[in-house]
């Protein structure tokens, strides 16, 4: 591992000779003070971020705070899937799923390619399981035909195939496997990226900046009062329109603006566990547990991906973790199609917590669709939450249209309308990350050190072409080559990065949402101290 006096002499690298540097905290600040927005986002979740990204390329002058981290709650605590939702077959809402999977191949396609990565999903079918084989046979040909044939065609698969891909399936009863694709990603790595197109394209961003109070001029919302997280620091924003995009906050912030506000919304929580894999897993399993709800292990990070659970939440969304009851869910869950030597609890590296937002009203949560829920204040605050990351461009693209759509038009005529946008505009980065990962193993420069598969794998497949500029980082200053621990593929580069390209103020916002190394089970007091030292270089 790096040495402490090596870590002493990383520079304060407050730019970067290939994309300059971002403004600094105080600077965003007084920008953020001094001018008037014509959108203020409050929330920096994928759903405030994707309306702050489609806002600002339509020309409107937008800012988007949050008072954690960028995708610092429920957006970075999903299943990592881009997918069409196979269970909403059940429902009949076959448009639903075409639409979906629509979204999934343009993200993974054409908006994302070096984030989103192509997944095989085994669907096991067991003796006296809630469905049988012809059922799920056909229902997966079904889901298939709606992606066009896109991801190949769903077919059934023999128990003894489908154990070669996957050694830990447990085979007992296992009568037939149906087999399907969808898509998976990084949660995190995709709303930075969207975070930094949203830059790209004129937005100001800040995180840890927490919404204290709203701004009223003669009854309507027109900014909020905000505390600087970091520093402490009190300024304000003033906005022609308001958009609380808060998540699990949504009512919070609209009791602020009307302290008799209705609910809006349910919550349900969804926790995930992270494991060391025992075996390689070639596909990911999706196994029924009801005629409802299916319990997932994906292959994820080089780690193992296990849940998720689903149940009513009604306490202070900051407070949601995984419970020792949850943990045992998701074990003996995943037990009905895993083998046992891969549910060991000393194999657990991690494991989180997040809130589905969900229409407010009775009923199960586990049958709720994942709709978007919006409502308007009587001052004029535009309040919108729910829906799945797997359309977030979607959403993104239906929010701008609705506030476009305003009585009075709060936003005036002077941006080019949704409608008018590209339709599949890329994410910064953009590239095929096979070849990405093939040049940074053979264009190193000599002398210099030479780059692990494994870690020149992560670059591309986390930053696209932007790994290069990583790379070149780590060739200018060979202490930021080494690993930041020596089990994961992450370089202290990336660090760099992070804190001079990525807005990482703390130690969890690189080793969390920036890295792997927390869900690996890496992010030890040592990295935490160092990587640490590393932010407080920042200039």
């Amino acid at each position: 591992m790096t040495s402490p006096t090596t870590l002493q002499s990383v520079p304060a690298l407050g730019t970067h000779p290939a994309s300059g540097s971002h403004p600094s905290r105080a600077e965003t600040r007084e920008q953020l003070a001094r001018a008037s927005y014509d959108l203020l986002v409050i929330g920096g979740g994928i759903l405030g971020i994707s309306t702050a990204w489609h806002a600002a390329q339509s020309g409107l002058r937008v800012a988007l705070v949050d008072a954690g981290d960028f995708a610092g709650a429920t957006s970075s605590a999903s299943s990592k899937l881009l997918h069409g939702g196979l269970r909403y077959l059940q429902t009949g809402a076959v448009k639903l799923v075409a639409e979906n999977h629509f979204e999934r191949r343009a993200v993974s396609r054409q908006v994302a390619p070096h984030l989103a990565n192509p997944l095989t999903f085994y669907l096991p079918v067991y003796k006296g399981g809630p469905h049988g084989a012809a059922k799920l046979g056909a229902g997966v040909f079904a889901y298939s035909a709606l992606s066009a044939f896109g991801d190949g065609v769903g077919h059934l698969l023999s128990p003894s195939k489908a154990a070669q891909d996957v050694p830990e399936l447990r085979t007992e009863n296992l009568r037939a496997v149906a087999v399907y694709g969808d898509d998976q990603m990084n949660d995190a790595r995709m709303a930075l990226m969207t975070v930094r197109a949203a830059v790209d394209a004129g937005a100001v961003v800040l995180n840890h900046a927490e919404v204290t109070g709203l701004r009223t001029t003669r009854g309507r919302v027109t900014g909020a009062e905000l505390k600087d997280r970091i520093t402490g620091e009190e300024f304000g924003v003033n906005a022609r329109l308001v958009l609380n995009a808060t998540g699990p906050w949504v009512d919070h912030l609209r009791r602020m603006e009307d302290p008799h506000a209705a609910p809006s919304i349910r919550l349900s929580k969804g926790a995930h566990l992270v494991l060391k894999r025992t075996a390689p897993w070639k596909a990911a399993l999706a196994t029924p547990i009801d005629k409802y709800r299916i319990t997932f292990a994906l292959p994820w990070e080089d780690m193992l991906l296990l849940g998720t659970t689903d149940e009513v939440y009604e306490g202070d969304p900051a407070d949601v973790s995984v419970t020792e009851s949850d943990i045992s869910q998701i074990l003996d869950e995943a037990a009905f199609s895993v083998r046992d030597q891969q549910l060991q609890r000393d194999l657990i590296t991690y494991s989180f917590a997040g809130l589905r937002v969900l229409p407010g009203g009775p009923g199960d949560t586990a049958k709720a669709k994942r709709e978007t829920v919006v409502t308007e204040g009587p001052g004029g605050m535009l309040s919108v939450a729910g829906g799945k990351w797997t359309t977030f461009r979607h959403i993104g693209r239906t929010v701008l249209k609705k506030l476009e759509e305003l009585p009075g038009r709060p936003l005036g005529d002077d941006f080019e309308p949704v409608s008018e946008l590209p339709k599949r505009l890329p994410l910064p980065g953009v590239a095929n990350p096979r070849a990405v990962e093939h040049r940074l193993l053979v264009d190193r420069p000599a002398p210099g050190p030479r780059m692990g598969a494994d870690t020149a794998r992560h670059l591309a497949t986390h930053y696209g072409s932007l790994a290069f500029d990583i790379a070149r980082l780590a060739n200018e200053h060979p202490e930021l080559a080494e690993r930041v621990h020596p089990d994961a593929p992450e370089i202290w580069a990336q660090v760099v990065w992070a804190r001079d390209q990525e807005w990482a103020e703390t130690a969890d916002d690189v080793l969390r949402r920036r890295t792997t190394l927390t869900i690996r089970g890496l992010a030890t007091d040592e990295v935490r101290a160092r990587v640490s030292e590393v932010l407080d270089k920042k200039q």
